[in-house]
């Protein structure tokens, strides 16, 4: 596993709608497994292929129970990811992006979603997601469609080294 460099605004792949991943090879496993271990070292909750430089349409979510710390966090690795579901409750909070340094936002976003995509084989899988989870969720899924937190933000800000503020990236 190799940590890949995360690109940054002006990087176009960003702003590019991600190809559909129709292939679950060698090569596939190798950038799966990549994308989780830059995720891990950024570190961050979430990354899609875009953030590394490639345009397909991959995400890795990794996040833990909100309550309690101690619990194992759980991997998700979705292909083509497509949100199916979505709740009328709309939440605000504050995002950050690893491909954004040094900035943050309020963002409105579902509270609960759905989402069908495919796994590491190439096999469909539905996940239900709500709070933190969801909201990360939606975040990746933008990354794939050219869309960031920023288009979707109410307000951004570069937060001083003072402000304490929780963010997702």
């Amino acid at each position: 596993m190799t940590v890949r460099e995360i690109v940054t605004l002006p990087d176009p792949v960003l702003r590019r709608k991600a190809h559909k991943l129709t292939n679950f090879d060698k090569e596939f496993t190798t950038l799966v497994n990549d994308m989780v271990e830059t995720m891990r070292a950024a570190p961050g909750v979430g990354l899609a292929a875009p953030q590394v430089g490639v345009s397909e349409r991959l995400i890795v979510v990794e996040f833990g129970d909100e309550e309690n710390e101690e619990s194992p966090k759980k991997l998700f690795v979705v292909a083509n990811p497509e949100i199916v579901e979505a709740s009328d409750e709309m939440v605000t909070a504050i995002e950050g992006c690893l491909s954004l340094p040094g900035l943050v936002g309020e963002v409105e976003r579902h509270e609960a979603i759905q989402v069908k995509g495919l796994n590491r084989q190439g096999k469909p899988i539905r996940i239900k997601a709500q709070g933190w989870l969801a909201r990360i969720f939606q975040h990746e899924i933008d990354h794939l469609e050219g869309v960031l937190y920023p288009d979707r933000a109410t307000r951004v800000w570069q937060p001083s080294e003072t402000e304490e503020i929780e963010v997702v990236e």
